[in-house]
């Protein structure tokens, strides 16, 4: 089977759906020009005050055994300026997110159309659940510290980088494996086709999110939506507007 036939393969009705954040529910700007430069800011505090709590050391002792010999801040603005998805990193900068959060400091602003759409779905008996490389504690955050206040509730699970690369087949395997969930009953939406390629690979079904003002270019191979709406009507999901 291809690509385009996997990602169009219906086996039955959609009753699960995992969601990438960035580019997907979130803006690429909130994330590129809000909690990037946020982390960025307050992690030369954080390693200097928080140095003895166990997550600061563990995240710094990773820091050492990856880049044996290079002070852990001028690792970590590398990491940054090449927005690596790297384990520590994205530990580090989840805690300093923490503290955004706790102070009022950051807010997750969503697309427009994510929390109504998903509320629609969590209504109508579809399970949700999110990937992304951000850790799972950046990503409870975001859902819980929304503009609309917290929707974790929303959400049966959050995946990161402890599953696996977001571009290998095995991690989607072993999300279905760990969620209980059917791959051809669990629907995968990312604006990132490599991604949306090794979800289909796992026997997922598909769709890339291309938002305008994001300017995400549709890939081949996929189902393409702007929004959730669209992603509802393609898909005959519950609560479809």
């Amino acid at each position: 089977m291809t690509v385009a036939e996997a990602a169009t393969h219906a086996d039955g009705g959609i009753d699960s759906v995992l969601l990438d954040i960035e580019g997907t529910t979130i803006p690429v700007a909130f994330v590129h020009q809000v909690l990037f430069p946020y982390a960025r800011k307050a992690l030369p505090e954080l390693l200097a005050t928080r140095g003895d709590e166990p997550a600061v050391r563990d995240a710094v002792a990773d820091i050492a055994r990856l880049a044996p010999g290079v002070a852990p801040l001028v690792q970590l603005n590398a990491w940054m300026d090449r927005d690596e998805k790297i384990g520590p990193l994205k530990a580090l900068q989840g805690l300093a997110w923490a503290e955004g959060y706790r102070t009022g400091a950051l807010q997750a602003a969503l697309y427009p159309d994510v929390l109504p759409a998903l509320r629609r779905w969590h209504e109508g008996g579809l399970r949700l659940a999110v990937y992304s490389s951000g850790s799972e504690a950046a990503q409870r955050l975001i859902y819980g510290h929304t503009t609309e206040g917290d929707v974790r509730g929303l959400f049966d699970g959050f995946y990161d980088l402890r599953i696996g690369g977001k571009r290998e087949a095995d991690s989607y395997r072993a999300i279905l494996a760990e969620a209980g969930w059917e791959a051809g009953r669990t629907l995968f939406l990312s604006d990132i086709v490599a991604e949306l390629d090794a979800a289909v690979a796992a026997g997922l079904r598909t769709c890339q999110l291309a938002r305008p003002e994001d300017g995400t270019r549709p890939g081949e191979g996929h189902p393409v939506a702007a929004t959730l709406d669209e992603v509802a009507r393609l898909f005959a999901l519950p609560g479809t507007p």
